[in-house]
């Protein structure tokens, strides 16, 4: 039998909103920034160095394994007063696993990442994964996803999709080269468009207090 899904399906943010957290709080005008996948020599210094400049924090969903390739940029994240998420070991794909060997890959991360914060790589998990997991972690998910990864959506799109943005929408960019071009053009427009608004970050433990 296969498992009955949850995750970014379009059904699970109506039917099954105690299992996941697709927005938060719009008080202060609040926006929460994400970044999947990193850390990566490629892209996480350039992001940290357009997060400073612009002087804002976000939460970064990281991948276990790119922590043990990439250990000084993750400390970089943390000493700089970023959020850090689990998002697997493996950049597992829940659709695609056991539950017991989902709940295991991410375990194996959180012991490099101390959090209560998970988000599913690619938005799926089972039901029977996301059950389990919810006693654990808050499942972080999005408001607004804006395909940086997608070699079929130019910078000028990505910027497009994200402008959507209102108070309270979770925002996903990813910290991965297939998302370079499009994020070093987009992130830092999409930042300037929404402090022209008045809107502020916070990352996502600010979001949940």
């Amino acid at each position: 039998m296969k498992p009955l899904l949850a995750g970014s399906s379009k059904y699970a943010k109506y039917f099954l909103p105690n299992y996941f957290i697709w927005k938060l709080s719009p008080i202060d005008n609040a926006i929460y920034l994400t970044f999947d996948d990193g850390p990566t020599q490629e892209l996480t210094q350039k992001i940290l160095n357009i997060l400073t400049e612009k002087n804002i924090k976000a939460s970064f969903f990281i991948v276990g394994e790119n922590i043990i390739k990439q250990p000084e940029l993750y400390q970089q994240i943390i000493n700089a007063g970023h959020e850090v998420g689990n998002h697997t070991y493996n950049h597992l794909k829940g659709w695609d696993s056991s539950t017991i060997s989902y709940l295991k890959n991410v375990l194996k991360a959180s012991k490099l990442i101390k959090t209560k914060l998970f988000r599913p790589p690619y938005g799926k998990t089972s039901l029977g994964q996301a059950n389990c997991l919810k006693k654990r972690f808050k499942i972080i998910m999005w408001s607004i996803l804006t395909y940086d990864f997608d070699k079929n959506v130019s910078p000028e799109e990505c910027l497009s999709l994200s402008l959507e943005v209102k108070p309270g929408n979770i925002v996903v960019f990813h910290d991965n080269i297939k998302s370079q071009k499009n994020l070093l053009y987009a992130l830092p427009l999409f930042i300037d468009f929404c402090q022209s608004k008045g809107y502020i970050f916070k990352t996502i433990s600010e979001g949940l207090n």
